[in-house]
């Protein structure tokens, strides 16, 4: 039933996110390595009265993005919006005569490859637990917003809202019933330029592309994925010893099995040539790919900063960020 009382406003944030090593690779159970990134997305929940009893939902996205991001992504936000409300039974829980306002913010720009979606739906999952008192775990918030990363992704990893989740750095595979995830401990920052091309990517399109060619080929795709298995195990071998040349060869080797995927394009493959020929000892496309992000491995200060340059004269956006 629903209750006739009124709720303070709820403000609350989860991050991005930046694939490190396994993107397409991670959907078929093999462990991948993800960073969560500084910048995130917030949301505000409110109950505000409203005298229009069949507009029970206002959706105020204030989100920074890319061109046409949200444009192209209206659909599946609002698919995902609502799944989320209907995980926690929100409708039920609505005081009498008001409306849901949400707003989401915060300094993380929408664009493929950073878990725009996941930071929206952890997000909002947040603000529901602090606003209607629910006492969630963390584990329930992570729930949650995979949930709504349906509306998004139709049969998501898990990866992305784990991360927006727990943040920091992760080793994360899913499985056949809950996703197993492990906090990294790393010797030392991993300083990362990231770059966007500005062409927003369907994840599902893209997942299920790769999904064809895998059934259309078993062979083929069972050799790249038993490459992948060996390079992310010495990938995770490097990070722990602090080994940061090999982990950026690593990536290179990681981009080159996403070329042979066929998820990377032109203009990733340019910015990650740039990336190389300004000093980065590694770079990679990040996320579904055909558009979306590249990210490369700076170990320095000054080698952040000259590869930022460079990326700058040649992509729509750049960030920098450090995981540790």
């Amino acid at each position: 039933m629903k209750q006739s009382i009124m709720f303070d406003v709820a403000k609350t944030q989860a991050y991005g996110k930046l694939i490190l090593f396994g993107e397409h690779f991670v959907v078929y159970h093999v462990p991948a390595l993800v960073g969560a990134v500084a910048a995130s997305t917030t949301c505000e929940l409110e109950f505000v009265p409203s005298a229009q009893d069949d507009q029970p939902v206002e959706i105020i996205d204030n989100r920074p993005a890319v061109p046409n991001y949200k444009v192209k992504k209206a659909v599946e936000g609002k698919q995902a919006i609502d799944l989320v409300l209907k995980h926690f039974d929100v409708s039920d829980k609505q005081p009498k005569d008001t409306t849901l306002k949400l707003t989401f913010g915060g300094d993380l720009c929408c664009v493929s490859g950073i878990g725009a979606s996941a930071a929206q739906t952890v997000s909002l999952s947040r603000a529901i637990d602090q606003a209607l008192e629910l006492k969630k775990s963390e584990e329930e918030i992570n729930q949650g917003g995979y949930e709504g990363e349906k509306g998004y992704h139709g049969t998501p990893s898990g990866i992305d809202n784990t991360a927006a989740t727990y943040g920091g750095l992760l080793k994360f595979q899913r499985t056949a019933t809950d996703p197993i995830f492990v906090k990294k401990q790393i010797k030392e920052p991993i300083r990362i330029v990231y770059a966007s091309t500005g062409i927003t990517s369907s994840t599902t399109e893209v997942v299920g592309d790769v999904r064809a060619k895998k059934e259309a080929d078993p062979a083929w795709f069972d050799n790249l994925l038993e490459q992948y298995k060996t390079l992310v195990m010495k990938a995770e071998e490097a990070m722990d010893r602090g080994d940061i040349p090999l982990l950026g060869s690593l990536m290179d080797e990681n981009h080159a099995l996403c070329q042979q995927l066929t998820v990377s394009c032109d203009e990733l493959d340019q910015l990650v040539e740039v990336a190389r020929n300004a000093g980065a000892i590694g770079a990679k496309m990040s996320g579904s790919g055909r558009g979306g992000l590249m990210l490369c491995l700076t170990p320095t200060e000054e080698i952040q900063n000259n590869v930022f340059k460079a990326l700058e004269e040649r992509a729509p956006q750049v960030w920098k960020t450090t995981l540790q």
